[in-house]
């Protein structure tokens, strides 16, 4: 799957359950700052990723401090779907 199609899955998926990102989303910020993601909240967007993308993380992959920007994330889940 290719980079851009990565990235607006991801995006979607953001918006769908992070509602309060009702913006377009940024894939070089600060998902913390710009957004205001917490642990909760990434834990389930992975989860979500994790159905959507057909991919698993592991244990140490859902602490928030793995990924400062959504960039980050959507290069994990490339990674993982070249793997499979």
């Amino acid at each position: 799957m290719e980079k851009e199609q990565i990235e607006q899955k991801l995006a979607d998926l953001v918006k769908e359950v992070m509602p309060e990102v009702d913006e377009d989303i940024k894939f070089n910020v600060d998902i913390e700052q710009e957004y205001g993601v917490n642990s909760v909240s990434i834990i389930k967007l992975i989860v979500a990723i994790e159905r959507k993308f057909n991919v698993e993380f592991t244990d140490y992959e859902l602490a928030l401090d793995n990924y400062s920007t959504f960039g980050n994330l959507a290069e994990l889940i490339g990674k993982k779907l070249e793997d499979l």
